[in-house]
């Protein structure tokens, strides 16, 4: 007998205890599953229980976890039913998953002495959850009981509950500044609660709001079984008037100079006053929330930074108390290290008053000045969270999958290794009772926004294989993940769930069985090569400029017009999407697509190498894979799944061409209007105009394209804000916004390329 036919022949749900709500939880999730069970009383059938088992209880129950810590377990038999028991909340929602999906043919007798489970990783979290709480909670159709019940599916431990109740942050902005942007994510303690130090900055009902909001997202992850977590950026800034209150407790200028029309300052966290501050406020939200079990900390960007670190926008600087003035070099990076693991020691002494097994992680690449210091004085409850141990400062040390010219594309898919030479910095820090927290990016964002659930399968499967050969345990996921009710078919998500549950199953069995069950038999080989189409056209792509390539959206890269001189656009004509641009009136990002504040992104010669990546490595595997999709889609019979799952795809497959399309045109712009300016003869300079031209002809038809599919696509392939636009997320007016940039770009072909060397130096009103 198959385990799905002894299944429904159920009677009854049971759990064990009623202390624990993730029990409720999986039970009711099988019970929607048997639709009749208990709807005749008195009719016989086999038990199923489900429960979180004490070690005494587990050997009451004949459960023997062979040793292990962690498990899962799963019995069955025609005579005593079916037992799905875990050893921790956190699996046992997703072993009642699994069950249902995964394991339905297996046979009953099979499982009749028992099955006992692990994890691939112990501790699966999200980092920077991007929709829950960052930059793109105010997605439209966002459901965070259905992002939560996900998470648990795939396999994940934690959930990160700091995200604002409110649209945007209550940062103070200096007219015309863009810094106050920054404070929408990673939202720092201050912005739940107050202390002695700091009541009345903020109004009450804020605070309310959002530790109401924390609370809510704590109480959906124990619903599921799930822990909770924090990820802020501290030690961030503080209002000015706490500041005028107790002036002595000034610390470090934590702004970007060229980002912020006024400075920002955080408080002094060597003071012990700040200390303490900091305590209360994290033992306030740890007794709302006492399943919180870490706090991660992101620094030294986004309003936030340590005192005297290298890598302050500013440079090194701070309050009074850290060390003395005339000190050298040594002397600071040593006090600068001292502080941040005194306040991570702070922090994880206000945690264990409510949380004994309470944790303080740091984002450690921004300290590459201090890193070596940090390393050595790690110590239990003090670890790392990175993309990797080898290198210092945000140089990857990996390959390009696909060039080894390729750079810069961290934190994003294409990160898609994990080697050897990690193994060594690991292990010295786990010998000091410490852990090293790896990322991933299984595609929620920074990929191809504002698309949906871009499949890079193979991408995703190749770097949890490495980090499971390295013995990683702790994983991070970049920007979190997407729920399937607002991006149904994501096979990343499914690929990451299938590795948690079982790692030995090949990537192929695991695309197939997705396909089996989201389109069926027939189209399931057409689909998997879909994917796998879509996944080499990400792979083969360089990023020309990073922050445009990731950022996109906040950069405006696909509503932008597209033209030789950008000065040769009025100001008025340029608003509708400088309104919400990343880039200050002084920011060359502004007119020139190779620099960004104070960075040289790409040369003309990378631009070139880029160009022509993308055009043939690029577009035919994604022209390929539309095609495919559209092919499939007309096959298939109207109102079928099959024409449903190829509608949904093909939607999101058309406008990844168009993406890739404008990133090329970014690249291909740089190489020729740069090419034009720094161009020795005629020969090249008539030549880089030429590019030029085609560049700006061939972004125009892009954009006519992909206005042609904002129109006529049937479904939701793009993440949109609920409340309207805003700089990180695109509204409901994409169609308007292409049809702006069409009319701007008519008969601009023929402007001589320029860009003004001497832009970031201009004064509105003086020099401009």
């Amino acid at each position: 007998m198959k385990l799905s036919e002894l299944f429904q022949s159920a009677s009854d749900i049971q759990t064990v205890h009623d202390s624990l709500p993730v029990e409720k939880t999986a039970a009711a999730l099988l019970q929607q599953h048997l639709p009749e069970a208990g709807s005749a009383p008195g009719t016989k059938g086999i038990p199923v229980t489900v429960a979180v088992l004490t070690p005494a209880e587990a050997a009451e129950r004949k459960v023997d976890p062979q040793g292990k810590e962690e498990w899962m377990y799963l019995r069955a038999s025609e005579a005593s039913g079916i037992e799905l028991y875990a050893s921790h909340t956190w699996f046992l929602y997703r072993l009642a998953y699994q069950f249902l999906h995964d394991f339905g043919d297996r046979e009953v007798q099979e499982l009749a002495q028992g099955e006992v489970r692990q994890a691939t990783f112990k501790n699966l979290r999200p980092s920077y959850d991007s929709l829950l709480n960052n930059h793109a909670r105010t997605a439209k159709d966002f459901d965070a009981e259905d992002h939560i019940r996900e998470m648990a599916q795939l396999g994940f431990t934690h959930v990160e509950v700091n995200g604002l109740a409110t649209t945007f942050p209550a940062e103070e902005n200096a007219p015309g500044e863009l810094l106050y942007l920054f404070y929408t994510y990673c939202a720092a303690l201050d912005q739940f609660v107050y202390s002695k130090l700091n009541k009345g900055i903020y109004p009450y009902h804020y605070l309310q709001a959002n530790l109401n909001k924390l609370v809510r997202s704590a109480q959906l992850a124990e619903k599921y079984g799930l822990r909770a977590g924090l990820v802020c950026f501290e030690p961030r800034s503080v209002s000015e008037k706490l500041l005028e209150r107790y002036p002595m407790l000034r610390g470090a200028r934590v702004d970007h100079p060229l980002r912020s029309f006024r400075p920002r300052y955080n408080l002094c966290t060597s003071h012990p006053v700040v200390l303490d501050h900091y305590q209360e406020m994290l033992e306030k939200i740890m007794r709302a929330a006492p399943n919180i079990d870490f706090m991660s900390i992101w620094s030294n960007d986004s309003g936030a930074g340590f005192e005297y670190t290298a890598s302050l926008y500013v440079g090194r600087n701070g309050g009074g108390y850290e060390i003395r003035e005339w000190k050298g070099e040594n002397e600071i990076v040593e006090a600068a290290a001292n502080n941040i693991l005194r306040f991570m020691k702070t922090l994880r002494t206000a945690g264990r008053k409510v949380n004994p097994d309470f944790r303080c992680i740091l984002k450690n690449e921004v300290f590459y000045a201090e890193q070596e210091h940090l390393r050595a004085n790690l110590e239990p409850g003090l670890e790392f969270e990175t993309s990797t141990l080898d290198t210092k400062g945000f140089e990857g040390g990996y390959h390009h999958p696909k060039y080894d010219w390729a750079d810069d594309f961290m934190f994003t898919g294409l990160f898609n290794q994990f080697h050897e030479k990690e193994r060594r910095h690991m292990d010295a820090i786990q010998a000091k009772g410490s852990n090293v927290h790896i990322y991933i990016n299984s595609g929620a964002f920074w990929n191809l926004e504002p698309i949906k659930a871009v499949p890079y399968p193979k991408l995703m499967w190749e770097k949890l294989r490495d980090l499971r050969q390295q013995g990683v345990d702790y994983v991070a996921n970049m920007t979190g993940t997407l729920p399937e009710s607002l991006a149904p078919y994501n096979i990343n998500q499914e690929v990451l769930r299938a590795f948690q549950a079982d790692p030995e199953l090949p990537l192929d069995a695991v695309l197939k069985r997705a396909a089996r069950r989201w389109i069926g038999e027939e189209d399931a080989d057409l689909l998997v090569k879909a994917w796998l189409l879509v996944d080499e056209a990400y792979r083969s792509y360089p990023p020309p400029v990073s922050v445009l390539s990731f950022w996109s959206t906040w950069y405006r890269i696909l509503v932008r017009p597209f033209v030789p001189n950008f000065e040769a656009l009025s100001e008025e004509d340029r608003a509708f999407y400088e309104n919400f641009h990343l880039g200050h009136a002084n920011n060359r990002v502004r007119v020139d697509f190779r620099r960004e504040v104070n960075f040289d992104f790409c040369t003309p010669e990378y631009g070139n190498k880029c160009r022509h990546a993308i055009t043939d490595n690029v577009f035919p595997a994604i022209e390929q894979a539309i095609e495919l999709a559209r092919n499939a889609r007309n096959r298939a019979p109207e109102g079928s799944q099959r024409r449903e799952v190829w509608t949904v795809l093909l939607d999101r497959f058309t406008p990844m061409k168009n993406w890739f399309r404008t990133q090329r045109n970014v690249a291909a712009w740089i190489e020729g209007v740069h090419g034009y300016m720094e161009a020795s003869d005629e020969q090249a300079k008539a030549a880089a105009r030429e590019l030029t031209k085609l560049t700006v002809l061939d972004e125009k038809q892009n954009a006519i394209e992909l206005l042609e599919h904002v129109r006529t696509a049937t479904t939701e392939w793009m993440i949109q804000s609920a409340v309207g636009e805003t700089t990180f997320i695109y509204g409901s007016n994409l169609e308007e916004l292409l049809e702006k940039k069409i009319a701007l770009m008519e008969g601009r072909e023929e402007d001589e390329p320029f860009v003004d060397p001497d832009y970031m130096w201009r004064v509105p009103g003086i020099n401009c």
